[in-house]
């Protein structure tokens, strides 16, 4: 490979190497070290980022199930049963496989079963938020109530409003909003998803992910409007990207702990830096990153979006770039 002998990995639990560890055992029928994980995890925010990874591996297993037949009044187990069954649905769906509408229901079902089962857990309606996605005709009266502010949308307020009352600005029930607003028929738009993001970011303190959520909608304007084999697009380096790139590493990034960032927002972070030709700052967050990578956003970057190949090969010029200029300038190598 180009760039040296650096290759990126990908893995769902990145740093997490006690998610790694149940992630193993889960993969294999197993779920003891599942439940012990979850026991031991200490807040809503790492609680809802393993449970959304632990629910995407087990989707493929009957281990919770398992689990619950085992463990019948287990807490936890009911959550992951949500999410298990919202998994399934959202993969159903996407395939237009015909049990989805079942699935869709199945999983409605089970969401307010955890929500009933533990009602100071945000999981259960960020699990909501993410079937809303599905209603793409707001059919649904809980996903086109009227929204808190001037120039959004009517929406599953109620269900975000929930989630936040649980646990404040909660990442992933944002992105799951985002979800809705590009799949919504009727509000799909980049200027409704631009004017969520900039209200989401407004109400966040500093060190909240929700800082990261602009550089998501701009990644996302690229992957509708902009050729993917372009050189060089102006798209990443006007001064609107170069802003919102540096935003998020002052008020995220360089305010937020270590342990709190996922994979994803420092690769979209490393990677709006990159375009903006901020090769110095980009390359403290590709050495936090190690040796993990995603393959968004920089699938997006290569001649083919679907080809795994082409977002590492990508990451790797990326990385070796702004490392390259941040020793070029004397700093850490």
């Amino acid at each position: 490979m180009a760039n040296g002998e650096f290759r990126p990995v990908y893995h769902p639990a990145g740093h997490d190497n006690e998610l790694r560890a149940a992630l193993q055992d889960l993969r294999t029928g197993r779920w003891l070290a599942m439940r012990d994980l979850l026991d031991r995890t200490p807040d809503w925010s790492l609680w809802t980022q393993r449970t959304q990874v632990l629910g995407a591996v087990a989707a493929g297993s009957d281990a919770v199930q398992a689990w619950l037949t085992e463990e019948p009044g287990s807490v936890a187990a009911v959550v992951m049963r949500a999410r298990v069954a919202v998994e399934r649905a959202v993969r159903a769906n996407r395939a237009g496989h015909p049990s989805g509408q079942e699935l869709w229901q199945e999983a409605w079902e089970a969401c307010r079963s955890a929500a009933h089962a533990s009602p100071a857990d945000p999981v259960p309606w960020v699990c909501l938020l993410a079937l809303a996605q599905l209603d793409d005709d707001q059919r649904l009266a809980e996903h086109r109530l009227p929204p808190p502010g001037p120039m959004l949308f009517p929406g599953p307020w109620g269900l975000l409003a929930e989630a936040d009352q649980r646990d404040p600005h909660n990442r992933e029930a944002y992105h799951r909003m985002l979800q809705f607003v590009y799949a919504c028929k009727t509000r799909g738009t980049l200027s409704a998803a631009v004017n969520f993001v900039q209200w989401a970011s407004s109400t966040a303190p500093a060190g909240s992910p929700l800082h990261v959520l602009p550089l998501y909608v701009r990644v996302e304007r690229y992957r509708r409007e902009h050729d993917h084999g372009k050189a060089l697009d102006l798209h990443w380096i006007t001064e609107d990207a170069e802003r919102e790139a540096l935003r998020a590493l002052e008020i995220w990034y360089h305010r937020s702990p270590a342990a709190a960032r996922t994979l994803l927002d420092l690769n979209h972070l490393a990677h709006a830096l990159w375009g903006a030709l901020q090769f110095a700052e980009a390359a403290a967050v590709f050495r936090e990153l190690g040796p993990y990578f995603t393959s968004l956003p920089w699938a997006y970057r290569s001649r083919t979006s679907d080809d795994p190949g082409g977002a590492e090969e990508v990451f790797v010029r990326a990385r070796s770039r702004a490392l390259a200029a941040d020793r070029g300038s004397g700093r850490q190598g």
